[in-house]
């Protein structure tokens, strides 16, 4: 059982701004409660017991909130960053946090009502390097479209890399859920800013190493601007996430 996670927790978020200046993003308050305390919840109902959390921006309320993740039945461990690293450099600066067991990694502003255990389970089942979480989307490509064959496996993000003409693909939006192996090491740049999806899948993919889609329609929100935010709390006040089949 993958019992590890990382919630990206270390932007700015600037979209939220004036919001974010005083209150970093993970600590907005979606139906009453924290965002990131949703993220918690969903990890711990997926057998997860280990967190690391990158931290950046106002970093210190989200460890002066979280603690070391008891009151939320987790072990919490914060991986600070002088300067923000994006997502790949992020999991990269927190290697020595991650490395040696596959882990779970989650955006830290959405929230994809899915047993965690389904996920997990699909990538051990799949033996890959990597899995991510895929919805379908009316517009894929407006979130930087994901592709897939019909075997399962992701061949092209965002247009990258090229694949032959007659390849037969099926586009997707990705959540920002998904598990690696701990070889996902290996493939990381080594230092600095950069993204794992811009970054280090095309070049995984172009390698020809395995990355699975997980497809679900499971309801999914983000808190990435204001009228994100408000439709996020209205959602989930009608109709609370369930974490658990």
């Amino acid at each position: 059982m993958i019992r590890r996670a990382m919630i990206l927790a270390a932007g700015r978020g600037r979209r939220l701004a004036p919001l974010t200046d005083r209150i970093p993003k993970p600590l907005v308050p979606v139906a009453g409660r924290p965002m990131i305390e949703h993220l918690l919840e969903q990890l711990a109902a997926g057998g997860i017991t280990e967190v690391v959390i990158n931290l950046h921006h106002l970093g210190e309320q989200i460890e002066r909130a979280l603690g070391d993740g008891a009151r939320h039945g987790l072990t919490i461990r914060y991986s600070w960053e002088r300067e923000i690293r994006d997502t790949g450099g992020g999991i990269r600066h927190a290697q020595s946090l991650l490395a040696g067991e596959p882990f779970v990694v989650a955006n830290g502003d959405s929230l994809l009502e899915l047993p965690l255990d389904e996920l997990t389970a699909h990538h051990e089942r799949s033996g890959g390097l990597a899995t991510m979480a895929l919805r379908p989307d009316p517009d894929p490509t407006a979130w930087g479209a994901v592709e897939v064959d019909d075997g399962g496996r992701v061949r092209r993000i965002a247009g990258q890399p090229p694949v032959p003409d007659d390849t037969r693909l099926e586009a997707y939006m990705f959540p920002g859920l998904h598990v690696f192996e701990p070889e996902l090491f290996d493939w990381l740049e080594p230092d600095g800013a950069f993204s794992i999806t811009r970054v280090t899948y095309p070049k995984l993919l172009a390698a020809g190493r395995a990355v699975h889609g997980f497809v679900t329609p499971a309801r999914w929100v983000t808190i990435d601007t204001a009228d994100a935010l408000a439709a996020a709390d209205r959602v989930l006040r009608k109709r609370p996430f369930r974490f658990t089949r």
